[in-house]
């Protein structure tokens, strides 16, 4: 039976078929682990209708034996640039027709490329393997609840633990070193922890304000477990909330409780969008909502779909997208929630379940 990587290729294949090109050379490095399990870096994969073959150089023949077998090698030798290297593979699969990820390559790269391969029709391609990665299969699906579950884990920790006295940067390294310790590769993004006002900053990076010289912080992490990544928000008050950080809360979780229950197969991104923002622009703090209702996960920490105006992508079952509306109020602060949503058959299935109630909050 062909492994989950080969079905992937077999996928991308068809695709190569249907625009009648002779090979395609995926330059970016995620997309060659996507579509082969390799998990090194330079390296690119030139993929044929019915054949497949990694550019590569010795650093990395061993661990390719261990990760991905059965995979067609181009070994380049030491002093050998990765241009001509890779010129030479596609002479030798006879490529004529050769398509590259224009949204990758660099045109440096490309002109020397066009140098080397005299003859060569070199076309274009725009999210020919990102187009097949918008659909999660079950191995993928797995690897990103695993990440939800360490990071709910590495949060659990941090927030027993929490003292008036931390700093915001102290908290965002004891996440990273709970992740870790959990069995996670790295957090999928620099920890936010933002305090007080400083959390009406959307991608606040963390400082030495200390957390209990203000009523709630704003912590937004992920983790990469190994490869596919996790990405939530959680709100921490510090004692009984005010009726305004009350008001504010409840609009947002009624907002994103409004976008979960949006998602289901055939649903617009941007229809989903729509029922968290309407929510919020209801309680009068439509213009304190000025990002998008969420983005895909998978192995980058954002990717397709995205929920927001304007997308017109319909879901599908094996998607994979965050839900976190937001409201920011410069000088008093910011109550973001977020969790990661899976589109099922019949509906959607939360892959995060980290306590969200008002309550919860609470120190």
């Amino acid at each position: 039976m062909p492994s989950d990587h080969a079905k992937r290729r077999q996928k991308l294949q068809k695709l190569l078929s249907r625009e009648k090109l002779d090979a395609l050379l995926v330059t970016s490095f995620t997309n060659v682990t996507y579509l082969t399990g390799f998990t090194g870096d330079d390296s690119y994969l030139i993929v044929t209708p019915d054949d497949a073959v990694l550019v590569t150089d010795p650093r990395y023949t061993e661990q390719l034996e261990g990760e991905c077998p059965d995979l067609a090698l181009h070994v380049r030798d030491p002093g050998v640039k990765m241009t001509p290297a890779t010129a030479e593979a596609l002479r030798g699969v006879g490529a004529e027709r050769v398509g590259f990820e224009e949204d990758s390559l660099t045109v440096g790269s490309l002109n020397r490329l066009t140098e080397e391969l005299k003859g060569v029709d070199l076309v274009g391609v725009s999210s020919a393997v990102e187009s097949l990665r918008l659909v999660k299969d079950r191995s993928e699906i797995a690897a990103i609840r695993h990440a939800a579950e360490l990071a709910r884990r590495a949060f659990d920790v941090v927030r027993a633990a929490w003292t008036p006295g931390a700093a915001e940067r102290d908290l965002a390294r004891e996440l990273e070193y709970q992740a870790r310790r959990f069995g996670g590769a790295r957090l999928s993004f620099a920890a936010i922890v933002a305090a007080g006002p400083r959390s009406a900053l959307p991608h606040a990076t963390p400082t030495s304000a200390k957390v209990g010289d203000h009523d709630f912080t704003l912590i937004d992490w992920g983790v990469f477990a190994p490869l596919y990544a996790s990405d939530l928000t959680r709100m921490v008050l510090h004692g009984a909330p005010s009726k305004k950080f009350e008001r504010v809360y409840n609009t947002v979780l009624e907002a994103q409780l409004a976008g979960i229950e949006a998602i289901r197969p055939g649903a617009v991104c941007q229809d989903v969008d729509r029922a968290a923002r309407d929510v919020i622009e209801k309680a009068g703090y439509g213009k304190k909502f000025g990002h998008g209702l969420g983005h895909g996960l998978g192995l980058e920490v954002h990717e397709g779909p995205r929920l927001g105006r304007n997308q017109e992508t319909e879901l599908r079952p094996g998607m994979v997208v965050t839900v976190e509306p937001g409201v920011y109020l410069p000088g008093w602060g910011g109550v973001r929630i977020e969790d990661d949503v899976l589109v099922t058959k019949s509906g959607h299935e939360l892959l995060s379940d980290v306590p969200k109630r008002l309550e919860d909050c609470r120190i």
